[in-house]
């Protein structure tokens, strides 16, 4: 049972959850030796998931799939970049619990990374749409929406990464998971949790959440998206509309002071736009397979490193423990 519905039984009955993957994700120290010797730990999200990919997406799937079937849907409509590990997880666990998924494409630079995952979600069974560009995206929207529909049943239509209201309470279950191994002492209570931005989604719903627990652990997001905005007061919305959602269900939750105090964006690391590898990730997959075994991809989690390297050189993550939030799960 997820943490949401043991500490809010209502939701039990209002909010429907399906299990995908075996929690608590490992969390555990790694021997990178930062310049300034910070204490980093990951929580390897890269671990979730039981189908045929893992990581960040699928914890939003948890919620997102039993609200389509709740609403009578059965086609997910979705956006995302050509190498989208979003619309391949989204085909893959929709197709398993009976979905079609029919995914909207916009263009990014095109990498081995890329033609891998473009054969990948070609195999998925997805029907998809080569729209090019954010502009062409939302023209095309109307008609996606009508060729996709069955009768008049619209699809079930998802914003790019998941990151609706429902989508975030992925991350919201993730930060309850985090305060559960803080509170039994896997690790101290942390500075900081650092986390790729490409949606949104993962860090407003770790805003909500780690308020929602009580912890002072700040959110670090890493903006690796320049197709779609995103800056603070936009992300603290979006954790407010799910503490509404959180409301309006049953949850008795305390008053909660979701404050921007709460998130730091970071926005060094983005290089020549969304898909485009840097430097300073490259230097940081190196360091990172050297030292700690891990094998970081280029467009989200190695510019997250690459800026945890950085803050701790600048002294900006107060002496830590941090947690690098490990978001990709290539199987």
């Amino acid at each position: 049972m997820p943490l949401l519905h043991q500490h809010y039984p209502a939701l039990r009955d209002t909010l429907p959850h399906l299990a995908l993957g075996a929690t608590p994700t490992p969390l555990r120290r790694i021997p990178l030796l930062p310049a300034a010797g910070t204490e980093i730990w990951i929580k390897d999200e890269g671990a979730f998931g039981d189908g045929g990919w893992g990581g960040n997406k699928v914890r939003k799937l948890e919620w997102l799939l039993p609200d389509a079937l709740r609403r009578g849907r059965r086609t997910i409509l979705t956006v995302g970049g050509l190498g989208t590990n979003w619309g391949l997880a989204t085909a893959l666990y929709g197709r398993a619990h009976g979905f079609a998924t029919a995914l909207a494409l916009v263009d990014q630079p095109v990498d081995e990374h890329v033609r891998a995952q473009l054969e990948r979600i070609r195999n998925s069974g997805a029907t998809v749409h080569f729209t090019h560009t954010v502009a062409r995206t939302a023209l095309s929207l109307p008609w996606l929406l009508a060729r996709h529909s069955s009768g008049t049943t619209p699809p079930y239509f998802l914003p790019a990464g998941g990151s609706s209201r429902v989508g975030l309470l992925g991350y919201v279950e993730v930060a309850l998971e985090l305060a559960a191994q803080v509170a039994d002492r896997t690790m101290p209570e942390p500075s900081h949790i650092v986390t790729a931005i490409g949606s949104g989604g993962t860090a407003a719903g770790l805003v909500l959440g780690l308020t929602m627990a009580g912890l002072r652990t700040r959110v670090v997001g890493v903006v690796v998206n320049d197709k779609l905005r995103l800056d603070e007061p936009g992300l603290l919305r979006a954790a407010r509309r799910t503490e509404h959602l959180l409301r309006a269900r049953g949850a008795r939750l305390p008053e909660l002071d979701l404050t921007p105090d709460r998130l730091l964006l970071v926005r060094d690391q983005l290089g020549a736009g969304y898909g485009h590898a840097t430097e300073s990730g490259r230097a940081a997959q190196q360091l990172a397979h050297d030292q700690a075994g891990l094998e970081l991809e280029p467009v989200y989690t190695a510019k997250a490193m690459a800026a945890v390297l950085d803050l701790d050189r600048r002294g900006a993550l107060a002496g830590g423990p941090i947690v690098y939030l490990h978001t990709d799960g290539a199987r």
